[in-house]
């Protein structure tokens, strides 16, 4: 995978816990052209990996724009990128998307809980300047808790189609989000990014009026682990050599471990860097990057966590 270095020109506290970060490239180049919702990997000082939706509007490439929480549980990742300063040089990723904005939805509704921000800004800015009809609804703690309030509300040039919701309890976010969904189509489509359990409530209330795949979801945490008592081993043939996959054992690990290089970041199924193609054999698919659709079709998998549920995989890297 393919990484370049860039310069922060940048950092802003949005919050008491959340950092911003403008980053520019390192050569004076301008970026890559990358579509709404795109994430990229940023690698840390401490060489921690990690996966940042990229917040600026998509048209606009001389900088990029991520917000950076920092988790009470940080592993060195979040905690480095908030000592960062002004002139250090990271290094990043081209960008990647996992959530495309659907071309021939009648509106767009985005919804975002938290951090779960970042990622709907960059699709807001897009369908504004597309002339598309959407609305952005924000859930968050509080106003001081809530990220990129001010650029929001009096900077984006959509702030007209974003609405707060502060402080709300469940049972009041499930009565916003049944009437945000209350004008939906089957042609609509949702956009969802935040804490697990929110992301189910909106899933689940968008399901009722939109079919399952017109609803979006952003992962950046991997879910419940998989109950693997019931794994057996498998095997995976590529470029016509074959590899047995053992219990406790993922497809990627094997493959590097006899010198097939597989570009890889998280190894928990999030972040869609190790996909591969299925040309034989049905996936038992474990990762959160797919869509339902991508997993009915059996013709890619998550390398890292997926396994398969017939003898042997037939893989193509991409």
């Amino acid at each position: 995978m393919g990484m370049f270095k860039v310069r922060v020109a940048e950092v802003l506290e949005e919050t008491s816990n959340i950092k911003s970060f403008r980053l520019k490239r390192a050569d004076g180049a301008p970026f890559d052209p990358y579509p709404a919702g795109a994430h990229i990997d940023v690698v840390g000082p401490t060489a921690v990996v990690r996966q940042y939706s990229l917040c600026s509007p998509p048209y606009e490439l001389d900088e990029y724009l991520v917000a950076v929480k920092l988790e009470a549980d940080s592993r060195g990742g979040s905690q480095a990128l908030h000592d960062v300063e002004v002139g250090q040089e990271l290094e990043i990723s081209a960008p990647r998307n996992l959530m495309d904005l659907a071309e021939d939805a009648d509106r767009h509704v985005l919804v975002a809980a938290g951090i779960g921000v970042t990622p709907m800004i960059s699709m807001a800015y897009h369908l504004q300047r597309a002339g598309q009809e959407f609305e952005l609804h924000y859930f968050a703690r509080s106003h001081t808790e809530a990220a990129f309030v001010d650029l929001l509300e009096n900077r984006s040039g959509f702030s007209d189609r974003v609405v707060f919701h502060f402080g709300l309890s469940r049972d009041e976010q499930r009565a916003v989000l049944e009437t945000a969904a209350s004008s939906l189509t089957q042609e609509s489509h949702v956009y969802t990014c935040g804490p697990e359990g929110f992301m189910d409530r909106v899933k689940s209330i968008a399901a009722e009026k939109v079919p399952e795949d017109n609803v979006h979801i952003e992962h950046f945490r991997a879910g419940e682990p998989t109950d693997t008592s019931a794994d057996v081993p498998f095997e995976v043939e590529l470029d016509d050599e074959v590899y047995e996959v053992p219990v406790g054992r993922s497809i990627v690990q094997v493959l590097e471990e006899n010198g097939v290089e597989v570009d890889t970041t998280c190894q928990e199924g999030i972040c869609g860097t190790c996909i591969m193609g299925v040309l034989k054999g049905e996936p038992d698919h474990r990762d959160q990057c797919m869509s339902s659709s991508e997993k009915k079709a059996n013709d890619q998998i998550a390398a890292c966590v997926s396994r398969a549920k017939s003898p042997r995989l037939v893989l193509e890297l991409f």
